[in-house]
């Protein structure tokens, strides 16, 4: 009876183990599907030779090309580039201190009613679509940065826009990295009698550190990815800003504006938009991964 017993669970768990694999399988072979499209649809752009200036379009129009008109046949895409990577940089630098003073709040000095409620509330923030963040920058952000420095709708609104859509994930994850350090370390930072601050900063910290900048890196990764929010308060001009008021397009929001009527190269060159931002998140988020399994690994050791 129990020989029988063992052979229906070993059973069981054969068939869990075969369908896991196989939902596996097909995950990484929807990603790679996903990946081949985009090259596919890409590669007219990639590959065409740009007779103005010889060589490579893609070179071209990545290091050379100041300027997007697609009607001329000019694909620049160095503007829009750099917009998605400042409008990044200054999200991370904004809400990369908030969210760090938030996790260690949550960890080490709120009580455990009121930090759950806190939670709470991150996850909620987390969860609220773009759109409503887009909506409520333009309809009261936008005005108060015109009452500043016109025309309001600019790189520093945008930036401000994804502080606080990136926010919430910063905070959960680096509360979460603050709480997977061993709690001997805690421990033995209060039997050497150093202060709470001097616990946080000197032992807590670089402790979690792996964790934070993992949870960093995946803040970055959906900053570079938003469209929508991004798209209603940056102002749409193609241009490299000399100031945080300038107007701005990102590589998102191009292709959310020109995908419906654009033709040919114009259409590969939105392609290959998306499988840049594809490729520079999928490294993002494989690094997260890795210091977070360094943080783990860390964490089982100790």
């Amino acid at each position: 009876m129990m020989a029988k017993c063992l052979d229906h669970l070993r059973s069981k768990d054969g068939r869990w183990n075969a369908s896991l694999a196989l939902l596996t399988a097909g995950m990484v072979a929807l990603l790679l599907t996903i990946l081949l499209f985009l090259m596919s649809e890409a590669w007219p752009f990639l590959i065409s030779a740009d007779t103005g200036h010889g060589g490579n379009r893609l070179f071209t129009n990545l290091l050379q090309n100041p300027g997007w008109y697609p009607l001329e046949g000019r694909f620049g895409l160095a503007p829009m580039i750099l917009a998605s990577l400042a409008v990044m940089l200054g999200a991370i630098l904004i809400a990369l201190p908030l969210g760090l003073i938030n996790g260690i709040y949550l960890e080490f000095y709120a009580s455990a009613a009121f930090a759950r409620g806190f939670r709470l509330l991150l996850n909620l923030l987390a969860g609220i679509p773009s759109v409503v963040f887009g909506l409520w920058g333009l309809t009261r952000l936008v005005p108060w940065i015109t009452q500043w420095q016109p025309p309001g709708a600019s790189l520093l609104a945008a930036i401000l826009v994804l502080s606080l859509m990136i926010l919430p994930t910063i905070a959960l994850t680096s509360a979460s990295a603050l709480a997977s350090v061993p709690r001997e370390l805690h421990t033995g930072a209060i039997a050497l009698g150093l202060r709470r601050t001097s616990q946080i900063i000197h032992i807590m910290l670089p402790a979690a550190r792996s964790g934070i900048v993992a949870g960093t890196i995946l803040a970055a990764a959906r900053a570079l990815g938003e469209t929508m929010a991004v798209l209603m308060v940056a102002g749409n001009v193609v241009q490299i800003p000399a100031t945080l008021f300038e107007p701005v397009r990102v590589l998102t929001a191009n292709m959310a504006l020109e995908m419906a009527y654009a033709v040919g190269e114009h259409r590969a060159s939105l392609f290959a938009s998306g499988l840049l931002l594809t490729l520079v998140v999928w490294g993002l988020s494989w690094m997260a991964y890795r210091l977070g399994r360094h943080q783990r690994k860390f964490a089982r050791h100790d």
